[in-house]
């Protein structure tokens, strides 16, 4: 994980009585690091690498949850990610909006949240209008503009936003247009 979905991880394996053992990349900020550790998790960290490589966090984490025993929760290639939002966030968005959404913008971590939501969306009006929002650096502005996923120049300071590989959860996202979001636009908004 790149933080995030590993501390709900941890909290749900917490509740259910559960071992959590979190693989992450050395570069992912302290305090998330911090955070899994204060709730219980067995961090492994490891070098941040390429996908293609082997040694990438998430082959690695595979290969240890085989080696472990262990559910490995595969959170970027697992389909169960993107039917959560179909079955729950999306509906929560339709219900509390009284249907009258025009449009609806995501950025892609695992890319759950985006191909989900926008499934369900779509089937209730196929005029909303779907958008990533992408960081500089990431593949999804480049997929979803020009259908291939190719990174971006530069580099971005955001923590698992901007996926760099089509995954079987965000190859099934129906996603209308992309923006690329400089840092120098999104790090100001959130202050």
């Amino acid at each position: 994980t790149a933080g995030n979905t590993g501390i709900g991880i941890t909290v749900v394996a917490n509740a259910m009585g559960f071992r959590s053992v979190i693989v992450i990349p050395v570069t992912r900020s302290q305090e998330k690091k911090d955070a899994l550790r204060q709730l219980g998790a067995e961090l492994v960290e490891v070098p941040a690498v390429p996908y293609k490589n082997p040694n990438n966090y998430v082959k690695y984490s595979g290969r240890l949850a085989k080696a472990m025993g262990a559910v490995w929760a595969n959170q970027f290639d697992n389909t169960a990610n993107r039917l959560a939002h179909v079955e729950t966030t999306a509906p929560e968005i339709w219900a509390q909006t009284d249907g009258k959404v025009d449009a609806f913008v995501a950025a892609v971590g695992s890319g759950g949240t985006l191909a989900g939501v926008s499934r369900y969306l779509k089937e209730k009006n196929k005029d909303i209008m779907i958008g990533c929002a992408d960081p500089r650096g990431a593949a999804m502005y480049e997929l979803f503009r020009n259908g291939v996923a190719k990174s971006t120049p530069g580099g971005s300071i955001s923590e698992g936003i901007g996926l760099g590989r089509v995954t079987p959860i965000i190859e099934t996202a129906k996603v209308d247009t992309a923006f690329l979001i400089p840092d120098e636009e999104w790090v100001p908004m959130i202050y």
